[in-house]
């Protein structure tokens, strides 16, 4: 009883912010709260990529891990994930996560067993997101806006490895395949891990984004790859820089 009178009240409070944000959003502003409200905005906005280009400009060849933060420590994608990013740290990389629990956590915690760089790029929510105790204390910044923080994502990493996630994971990964596919940045390696839950999502972007609707080239196929296993996992990023005779970073 007490626990469902708990959850109502939890629900009005969203249903009334919710309601407060529709209607804010149709409410006429004059010139002045306009200006007031977005100047405010603009600055907050440019504080967060000055301080992630300071943090984040000097640490090195770095990939990138992302997942869902709603993974248990005992699931087979947390133990994953912790052994793909102390593989990484073995291998000469960084790893960069969200900064949150689940997937997040265990590659912060993979790459902190191995004394490797930890990077944590946290962001404010109303829940699920609170930074984890495995980010080296000086990589940890806390963002506002979601825009800011993937540019941070993409930017500062060699490779993506994507394990399954939620809306955010998807929407990571797809913003990385726009990005390199409209060549807005260059090229870098997208290993998605796990083959059996993101089989579906492959095959419908097959048969009907590219086969079906003709919305992608065939080549856009090949801009990322799918794993099973951690080796495997390290291994494609390793022979995307061997084929391409790169070496990590900028």
């Amino acid at each position: 009883m007490e626990d469902q009178l708990k959850k109502d009240i939890i629900e009005n409070g969203k249903q009334k912010s919710d309601d407060h944000k529709i209607r804010k959003a149709f409410k006429e502003r004059n010139w002045s709260e306009i200006k007031s409200s977005d100047s405010w905005s603009i600055f907050k906005i440019m504080s967060e990529f000055v301080e992630g280009f300071e943090k984040l400009a000097k640490i090195g060849p770095c990939v990138s891990i992302f997942g869902s933060a709603r993974t248990q420590p005992d699931h087979k994608y947390y133990i994953m994930a912790e052994e793909i990013a102390a593989k990484l740290v073995r291998h000469g990389y960084g790893v960069i996560t969200g900064g949150g629990p689940g997937i997040m956590e265990a590659g912060n915690k993979g790459a902190h067993s191995e004394n490797g760089k930890s990077v944590g790029l946290n962001i404010v929510l109303p829940f699920e997101q609170n930074n984890n105790v495995y980010i080296d204390p000086d990589k940890l910044i806390t963002f506002d806006y979601f825009f800011v923080r993937k540019v941070m994502f993409t930017k500062y990493a060699q490779g993506f490895v994507v394990l399954p996630g939620g809306f955010g994971t998807l929407d990571e990964l797809f913003e990385a395949l726009t990005l390199i596919q409209t060549k807005k940045i260059g090229r870098f390696p997208i290993v998605l891990v796990g083959k059996e839950f993101w089989s579906g999502l492959i095959d419908w972007v097959k048969e009907i984004l590219l086969d079906g609707e003709k919305n992608i080239s065939a080549e856009d196929m090949d801009l990322f790859s799918v794993v099973d296993n951690p080796t495997d996992a390290v291994k494609a990023i390793d022979e995307f820089y061997s084929k391409y005779l790169l070496s990590p970073n900028f």
